[in-house]
């Protein structure tokens, strides 16, 4: 979702029936929209995978696949999870509704459609998707490898570095592993007694899974680590008497990070790094981070 001049959002539409197809196309492109349309919720999974649409108007009564098994298949796929849906619909029954949010729907429109009603519900929901993309893009800027699933475990979305740092075993499809599904529902569920993350095998390479929080009504966050750098880090707190928090801060300056990569990596402000940092020198009798990175370098060389 780029911001770039002139740029018309495009809206995918889906709905079997062409006449409320012709409608929407003409409403929507008068108002300044760019409208790609569907007959079926199979065409429409097809064309995501042409098109990035900023919103998805998806007509919930279809034959075949209906709207809502469509809208719960878009938001399996980390790519896609972040589209707002907006059902439409002549069921206006509220198990319906509660039905249509359960699969990842974030309005409801019933029919006929009031044009002026639902571009208005759409401008509210571009400028939330964008808010929220914008953040989750600057997440991954900043070297942020965080995932979020529901309750069961299940992948809801991901910052593209964790995608990657996870497709090499741990993805099935735009699916978590069904095991790693599994562990990271159970951690959350202990977390509450004091265990805060869990270790996977990828290989040779082992990532760590750090439960944060519960962040909405059914999702949860993880943040997801190199396993060699927990280790790093513990390594350099008992080689150099610093506290937990110090090595963490140390063994990503030795990785050639930024304070301010630190900062969002960690989780904490630059001020509390540049303050960690002191203390950091002072224990190790230096004078600044070239100096403190080499000796960390140095140790993790010789003992990892």
């Amino acid at each position: 979702m780029d911001e770039a001049p002139n740029r018309r959002d495009k809206i995918l539409t889906v709905d079997d029936t062409p006449d409320t197809l012709a409608f929407l196309t003409e409403a929507l492109e008068t108002a300044g929209l760019t409208v790609f349309a569907a007959l079926d919720g199979e065409s429409a999974l097809g064309l995501l995978h042409e098109i990035m649409p900023d919103l998805v108007l998806m007509d919930a009564a279809m034959p075949g696949m209906d709207g809502f098994e469509t809208c719960r298949r878009i938001k399996q796929e980390p790519h896609f999870s972040h589209l707002p849906v907006i059902f439409m619909t002549g069921l206006s029954e509220t198990e319906h509704v509660l039905h249509g949010l359960a699969c990842g729907g974030v309005d409801y429109v019933t029919k006929p459609i009031v044009v002026d009603e639902l571009l208005a519900r759409i401008k509210v929901h571009l400028a939330n998707a964008r808010i929220a993309y914008s953040a989750r893009t600057a997440l991954d800027a900043t070297g942020r490898c965080l995932i979020a699933t529901d309750e069961a475990g299940a992948l809801l979305w991901c910052t593209p570095q964790a995608e990657r740092m996870l497709a090499g075993g741990l993805l099935d499809g735009p699916r978590l592993d069904g095991a790693m599904a599994a562990r990271l529902s159970h951690l959350r569920q202990d977390a509450s007694t004091g265990a805060k993350s869990v270790t996977l095998q990828l290989g040779d390479r082992r990532i760590e899974c750090l439960y944060l929080s519960r962040t909405g009504p059914n999702e949860f966050l993880y943040r997801l680590n190199e396993a060699n750098q927990s280790d790093g880090a513990q390594l350099l707190k008992e080689a150099m008497t610093l506290t937990s928090r110090e090595g963490e801060v140390l063994v990503w300056l030795a990785a050639g990070k930024s304070n301010r990569d630190i900062s969002a990596i960690l989780g904490i402000s630059p001020r509390t790094v540049n303050k960690h940092l002191e203390q950091i020198f002072r224990k190790l009798g230096v004078e600044n981070r070239a100096a403190a990175a080499a000796m960390a370098v140095r140790t993790l060389s010789a003992r990892l």
